[in-house]
């Protein structure tokens, strides 16, 4: 979808579709032949979030999109209404659709729900069963929103990439095919290692999982370093695992397809470490991907094994699908011997986690009060909600190991995504 902006009015940019936002006890700024504002002082255009209602005025098409009360309204429920408006315009055959935003409301959110509504992953679909699309979007206001509505985009098309990267079938997003994706950025600086690299540095929890595919893993590690930018050197670490069988503790069949999910905190990092190089943001960045399979073999890691991080840790292998901490733990050591100040880790970690927020809320753990606090601020405006859960010297206690220093696993299944946490603490 390309994205533009503009001064001109609405109805002048030659948009078959135009969206105009509606508050509620608000009329309409710009009414069209006095059609708009009688839908809704009808009641056929509501003005409830999520609402949408279509008229024809003018000799053009316009969807009226409730946006609720003015004094709730943030970027989360413009993202939520530009969803909402960039379906129904969908469905009507829609190829440009234009939004005149209401004044006084900031752009971005706008911006992001319509790129984000409008993906879809078709990679291996022989035909196009539905050719109906927005190719482009028109942001319309009464001042210049270039800027943000740029930045907008990026960070939206960034997310899309990644949820290409997702979706990929695992026997083409392997480890390598992850690592030529983050040659493929630019601005950036990319070095990969192989398995013989990742060895000889000691990471012989990473290496451990990596045992048991006869694909190669990568530790990628990405470098962006603006001229003359000060402050701390922010490392973001993305868990890689580009298949989850489980490997010897192989998980059940039902629904393991899904497993190759398993490298969504590494899409993530990586794409928003290309979106950051994009935008040309004043931040020093270093992102380290672990990525590898996790399969059975005879080569594959087995319960029991003892392992060594690179931090000179002993780990006890208790259970072999709880392997995205066997790699994260190397991937933080390095980010940290790479000079990282600041560390945010995204993983697919624990699906304990899922069962305490579902979708709602991502779990969020750190040892650094300010830092979290800000991480969470993030999360708010982003529309990426996560929640802080605690640590304790008792869950420390619940993964000391009997033969080595600590174990991967809690085998009574207390408490798992926090000692999971205290895992990579």
């Amino acid at each position: 979808m390309r994205v533009s902006s503009t001064t001109d009015a609405p109805a002048d940019t030659g948009a078959d579709t135009i969206a105009v936002g509606v508050f509620e006890g608000e009329r309409i700024a710009h009414d069209v032949d006095g059609v708009l504002q009688a839908m809704v002082d009808s009641g056929e255009a509501r003005t409830d979030l999520r609402k949408v209602a279509v008229a024809h005025a003018g000799g053009r098409r316009y969807v009226l999109a409730g946006l609720g009360k003015r004094e709730e309204f943030d970027a989360e429920r413009a993202r939520v209404a530009a969803a909402a408006v960039a379906g129904r315009a969908r469905e009507l055959g829609t190829r440009t659709l234009c939004w005149e935003v209401p004044h006084h409301v900031e752009a971005p959110g706008f911006v992001e729900g319509t790129v984000l509504a409008g993906y879809e992953y078709r990679a291996h679909k022989s035909a196009d069963d539905d050719e109906r699309r927005i190719e482009d979007l028109v942001v319309s206001a009464h001042h210049d929103t270039g800027a943000e509505v740029e930045a907008a985009a990026v960070a939206a098309q960034a997310a899309n990439a990644a949820r290409d990267l997702q979706n990929a079938p695992a026997n083409e997003m392997t480890p390598t095919a992850l690592a030529d994706r983050a040659r493929a950025l630019e601005g950036v600086k990319v070095e990969v290692w192989g398995r013989s690299e990742i060895e000889a540095a000691g990471m012989g929890a990473f290496a451990a999982v990596a045992r048991g595919s006869h694909a190669e893993p990568q530790l990628i590690t990405i470098r962006y370093e603006p001229p003359d930018v000060a402050g701390p050197l922010l490392g973001l670490v993305g868990k890689g695992v580009t298949f989850d069988s489980g490997g010897i503790s192989i998980k059940p069949a039902m629904k393991m397809s899904e497993m190759k999910f398993d490298m969504s905190g590494a899409a993530a990092v990586l794409e928003a470490t290309g979106a950051i190089a994009r935008l040309g943001l004043p931040v020093r960045v270093v992102c380290v991907i672990g990525a590898t399979e996790n399969l059975p073999s005879g080569h594959a890691v087995k319960p029991g094994d003892i392992l060594r991080a690179k931090t000179g840790t002993t780990i006890e292998v208790l259970n072999t699908d709880a392997e995205g901490r066997l790699v994260l733990a190397d991937c933080l050591a390095h980010a940290v011997d790479l000079g990282a100040e600041r560390l945010v880790d995204l993983a697919t970690l624990t699906g304990a986690i899922v069962t305490t927020f579902g979708n709602t809320y991502a779990g969020l753990f750190g040892s650094d009060d300010e830092w979290c606090a800000e991480i969470e601020a993030a999360g708010r405006r982003a529309g990426e909600l996560v929640w802080r859960l605690p640590f304790h010297d008792e869950y420390a206690d619940a993964i000391k190991g009997r033969y080595a220093d600590i174990a991967n696993a809690v085998e009574d299944r207390k408490a798992s995504s926090i000692t999971a946490a205290e895992f990579l603490k």
